[in-house]
């Protein structure tokens, strides 16, 4: 049985209250579309999946990861889904390891939309006109977003194959196409 966007927005928000986080979860979501339709999957499952990722973030974040499967089986969440959504916390909170070219994504993403968002605030334009430049200058600057962990977004861009420099292009891709829904868009 199919999840609907509707179904995964209505228990994410049933968990997860902070406008923060929902906007995290859109993003990691925008993303995981972009990717999918880059790599010619389903962009409904991998965007799910990336809304669906921190279910467990807010009201259990002692157990993220680890109470993930039982809040997504209210709403008959398959097996695959919540691997891969276990499997972004691997080698943090998890020991669940990305395995699935999606899976992989997610590990990656969910960090890289972290800093991706923080160098967006500190500009004028917000998303508008980022560029990858301006994100690996900040991404070199340890104190920025410290709370973003660089080595998991290097590792995630290593486990795919690709070029940290790409990982951020597609990361700024997806959010821009969401920018104004989560406040990253400049004023008209």
């Amino acid at each position: 049985m199919a999840i609907s966007r509707e179904e995964a927005l209505g228990l994410f928000r049933k968990y997860n209250r902070t406008e923060s986080l929902y906007h995290h979860a859109l993003s990691v979501e925008a993303v995981m579309r972009e990717a999918a339709r880059r790599e010619g999957e389903d962009e409904e499952y991998w965007g799910i999946v990336g809304l669906l990722h921190d279910i467990d973030w807010e009201m259990f974040p002692e157990e993220h990861c680890r109470k993930a499967p039982e809040l997504l089986k209210e709403i008959d969440a398959p097996d695959d889904m919540i691997h891969a959504i276990c499997s972004h916390g691997y080698g943090l909170v998890s020991d669940i390891k990305p395995e699935r070219r999606m899976e992989k994504m997610l590990y990656a993403v969910d960090e890289l939309t972290g800093l991706v968002t923080a160098t967006a605030l500190m500009r004028p334009e917000k998303m508008k006109g980022i560029s990858v430049k301006s994100v690996k200058k900040k991404w070199k600057e340890k104190s920025f977003a410290a709370g973003v962990n660089r080595t998991v977004i290097a590792n995630g861009a290593e486990m795919l194959g690709m070029d940290v420099s790409d990982l951020i292009q597609l990361t700024i891709d997806g959010m821009t196409g969401i920018a104004p829904e989560i406040g990253l868009w400049p004023e008209a």
